[in-house]
């Protein structure tokens, strides 16, 4: 009995300890924003000077310029205020609201406003659950009028809140029978670390609750506590009646791996400093200054781009209304209509007890803005970066702020725009070189252990590159196997023996991106172009072969599902028929694929089902305001009947329409020894690139540096 009083004692610290570390992990995300920013500029003193300090926003002032800015504070209490008044609200036993943004106007309504004209009127959509319904709500802001929106018979829940999160991984600690297996592990309770993994769907056993399976970590000795798992212990918690529905515990002859060599921190690398090489500081000088602004919080303009950029809860990051001046003609010509992050699905190979579950839609499940980080100055953007936050509401309706969320910038690698040399033969004595200089939109998301940094590029020449890196911590399984001499050939591990008691498990990333192509217009046309090998015929040349383009219009959606193949080679435009170039070719912006990975699942596999969207590479679909998010509007626990792949198989008409292009970015990741303890960034993209669309090169008048321009920078000492 006294034992048992003890377990309690210690569950009850341990719980008031953890509430508190996840609440200020969150980079104080929950703090007051005066708060957070102070802390920022204390950095900005020591790390920033000179040339620039991060200047704080002040968002209780902030106002509504455009009809695509996102809610302000004001705006998010008034919500509060309408949605906890209303009937359905007043007789709950409880509510949390999962979700609350704007509803953004009819897209022709925002496609005819200019500035100085009247904003629309200002909506937010609101998805809450109320004694464990969920409801889905549009609120007017001005009326205060609440609106319930029909969304069908769909599986699922939606996203996670982050109180969700930390109250799931703190209700296992209510179990004696939990408690106790940590302590039989030898694990203090002081040093357990918990995380909420999405469950997924795999039957009916999972069905009617809404769940969350909690994993646990030792923390002792290191900051790396991934590095650490508690194996084979996968406790299920219903998260509307935070109880404990179900423990699984498969794993206790299995060692804990030691927190040696974990630690990732620089202050722990004092025994490698000398043994590596430094690399001096390196910076890129402007010295008239950035060439971008950010007008009124949202309207970036930079070069002949101008584009509109807020924070998002769910994808993150949102660019909307893309467009771009001719410098022939000085017209402002629309190029996309909305780009984001729609859903990244992350499926682990390992089929065993407490691992098969883990195929995460972080997006969807999680918020890629909800678990942004503020990020890091001089280390995750240059120090000529202008920093935006994200501002959100919490569980209770109550706005934080997510201090410097998104970075803007300018960067040159010493990367060409283009050149031309005139060989000695010509007698011509031209030598032509560009700089190439781009415009940099990041966000980096630490969704638990793995760090996503999504990069939208934006170049002089009318390109757009969208990059994604991967980094951060592994998720790692136990072994008893110290060296793979011990490990027998008939053995599966699932993945690879990366240190000591340590497994990296084989797993792949798909991220979806929704890119709402409106070129020079609405009504565009999805085109492949197909090379394909011709023979010539006999005394028609001396070459035996030679490559054709065959070109065909997508009529429908499911002639615009495409699977990349190495030897069918094809180039995919989105034109606007309807306009011409000078010399009579439509014009158009293509899709260029970059390095990928194509999902091999079994198309029937319960979790490839939910990911369905990751089939093909490239989907088009008909423009539609509903279908914004791959994996559904509810993706936790989803069966997969409410996806892309399930609106494809409509098989909509999309020539000469409003279409959205899909377009899927694929990693198989196979973890190595130099992925532990923390990864370095691996990192692919895709461009979106102008194909007719101007007509000549756009960026020939373009100047070239000059040494007189830039700045004389003394280095400390000579080199040799």
């Amino acid at each position: 009995m006294e034992g048992r009083k003890f377990l309690s004692f210690i569950s009850i610290l341990l719980a008031t300890f953890l509430f508190f570390f996840f609440i200020f992990s969150r980079n104080s995300n929950l703090l007051p924003s005066s708060t957070n920013h102070h802390f920022v500029n204390k950095v900005a003193e020591l790390e920033l000077q000179p040339p620039r300090k991060i200047t704080p926003h002040v968002h209780v002032s902030d106002m509504v310029h455009h009809p695509l800015d996102p809610l302000t504070i004001p705006e998010l209490n008034r919500v509060r205020s309408t949605v906890t008044s209303h009937a359905l609200f007043n007789a709950a036993n409880s509510h949390a609201l999962h979700s609350v943004a704007l509803e953004e106007p009819p897209k022709e309504r925002v496609m005819r406003w200019k500035e100085g004209d009247p904003l629309p009127p200002r909506k937010a959509s609101v998805i809450a659950r109320v004694d464990g319904v969920t409801h889905v709500m549009i609120v007017e802001l001005d009326s205060g009028r609440v609106e319930k929106v029909d969304v069908g018979q769909v599986s699922g829940y939606p996203t996670m809140t982050i109180e969700d999160m930390n109250t799931a991984t703190l209700t296992p600690l209510k179990s004696k029978e939990f408690n106790q297996t940590i302590v039989d592990r030898g694990v203090d309770l002081k040093d357990l670390a918990c995380l909420p993994i999405s469950t997924g769907w795999y039957g009916k056993k999972e069905e009617k609750k809404r769940l969350v399976k909690v994993q646990c970590y030792s923390m002792e000795k290191t900051a790396n506590f991934y590095m650490r798992p508690i194996e084979g212990l996968t406790v299920v918690v219903d998260m509307d009646t935070n109880q404990v529905v179900e423990i699984s515990d498969n794993g206790r002859d299995l060692p804990i791996p030691k927190a040696a060599n974990t630690d990732y921190r620089f202050s722990a690398q004092k025994n490698q400093h000398h043994k590596i090489k430094p690399i001096n500081p390196i910076s890129m000088e402007q010295p008239k200054g950035p060439s971008f602004t950010v007008e009124k919080g949202h309207m970036v303009k930079w070069a002949n781009w101008e584009f509109h950029l807020k924070a998002d809860p769910r994808a993150g990051v949102i660019i909307s209304r893309v467009m771009f001046q001719d410098p022939d003609t000085g017209e402002l010509r629309n190029v996309m209509y909305k780009g984001m992050a729609s859903e990244l699905f992350v499926p682990y190979m390992d089929p065993s007890d407490a691992w098969y579950f883990k195929t995460y839609m972080d997006i969807g499940e999680y918020g890629f803005g909800s678990q942004a980080m503020s990020l890091d100055p001089l280390n995750d953007c240059p120090r000529n970066a202008y920093y935006i936050d994200g501002v959100f509401p919490a569980a209770d309706g109550r706005p934080y702020v997510q201090t410097n969320m998104i970075c803007v910038f300018e960067s040159y690698g010493g990367d060409i725009g283009w050149r031309h040399s005139e060989c000695p033969i010509t007698n011509l004595k031209v030598r032509e070189a560009r700089p190439k200089v781009t415009l940099v939109v990041r966000i980096a998301v630490s969704v638990a252990n793995y760090d996503y940094i999504v990069d939208w590029e934006f170049q002089a020449d009318g390109l757009i590159n969208i990059k994604v890196g991967l980094s951060g911590i592994l998720m790692v399984k136990a072994t008893p196997y110290l060296n793979t001499n011990q490990v027998s050939s008939e053995e599966e591990l699932y993945g690879t023996l990366m240190s000591e008691n340590v497994v990296g498990v084989i797993h792949d990333h798909y991220i979806t991106f929704y890119l709402d192509m409106d070129v020079d217009g609405s009504d565009n046309s999805f085109v492949k172009l197909n090379l394909q090998r011709q023979q010539t015929s006999p005394d028609e040349s001396p070459r035996t072969s030679y490559l054709k383009a065959t070109r065909t219009v997508a009529k429908t959606e499911k002639d615009a599902q495409i699977k990349l193949k190495l030897y069918d080679p094809s180039e995919f435009h989105v034109i606007n028929p309807n306009k011409k170039t000078r010399i009579g070719n439509p014009v158009g912006y293509k899709v260029v694929p970059a390095g990928t990975a194509a999902s091999l699942l079994d198309l029937n596999d319960p979790a490839q089902k939910r990911g369905a969207f990751t089939n093909n590479q490239i989907w088009v679909t008909p423009y539609n305001r509903s279908e914004e998010w791959a994996g559904g509007l509810f993706v936790c626990q989803s069966h997969g009947e409410d996806n892309l792949a399930t609106w494809s198989e409509r098989d909509r008409a999309i020539e000469n329409k409003d279409i959205v292009v899909w377009y899927t970015l694929g990693f198989h990741h196979i973890p190595c020894q130099e992925d532990f303890p923390v990864m370095p960034t691996v990192s692919s993209s895709f461009s979106l690139k102008p194909v007719n669309f101007f007509e000549r090169n756009p960026i020939l008048g373009i100047p070239p540096n000059f040494e007189k321009d830039l700045p004389v920078c003394q280095s400390t000492s000579s080199t040799s």
